[in-house]
């Protein structure tokens, strides 16, 4: 556990790096998310011997990866009307989100967000951490330990919406992992989402 620990801990200094208002204003987000997205899936073939094998695909795994990025989308449509209706500054945070990919190219960010940043997250997060610790405390403690992990590191945004956001989608898809195990259905529902949340789509 020594590993995932290490890795975890790296994963927070990169997210720390991507998000504090310390250090996001000297870097670009997207170059920055783009190589932290490259270090922890290369840390995760590396790190696990058996990376591989995750990797099976069938016509299931593709469905059931679309229909539940269809379901999370509408979570978030739901959750969106409710905290505008409940939190003064909801709308003002959920803004903040979206203009991150302000003059930006779109279709580069879309790009990177279906062959990189989505798939790499799954790999490390749900392939990666929430795979080992579960294989030596059991799936539930899995699940909880590595959606409060991925939750908290994004907790140096300072924007309350995107560590709500970042929590219910580690929940949805640390249980989806739970019960279907193939890290495809995994990349698909979360590059999937990203894409139609964030460039197609957007709630807000």
């Amino acid at each position: 556990m020594k590993k995932v620990l290490l890795a975890s801990l790296l994963a927070a200094v990169l997210w720390f790096i991507m998000f504090s208002p310390w250090t996001s204003i000297h870097i670009n987000f997207w170059i920055a998310m783009a190589c932290s997205a490259a270090i922890l899936w290369a840390m995760s073939a590396f790190l696990d011997k058996n990376f591989s094998k995750q990797f099976s695909f069938n016509v299931k795994d593709l469905v059931i990866g679309l229909v539940s990025a269809a379901v999370l989308y509408g979570v978030f449509v739901v959750g969106n009307y409710l905290s505008t209706q409940w939190f003064d500054f909801a709308g003002t945070q959920i803004q903040g989100i979206y203009g991150m990919k302000e003059g930006q190219n779109l279709v580069l960010v879309g790009v990177l967000l279906t062959v990189l940043i989505g798939p790499a997250e799954e790999i490390f997060w749900r392939g990666y951490v929430q795979k080992q610790l579960g294989a030596k405390y059991g799936d539930w403690f899995a699940v909880l330990i590595t959606v409060l992990i991925y939750t908290l590191v994004h907790i140096w945004s300072f924007n309350f919406m995107l560590i709500m956001a970042a929590m219910v989608c580690g929940l949805f898809w640390g249980i989806l992992y739970k019960y279907h195990k193939n890290i495809v259905t995994l990349i698909v529902s979360h590059a999937v989402w990203d894409v139609a949340v964030f460039i197609l789509i957007p709630i807000a």
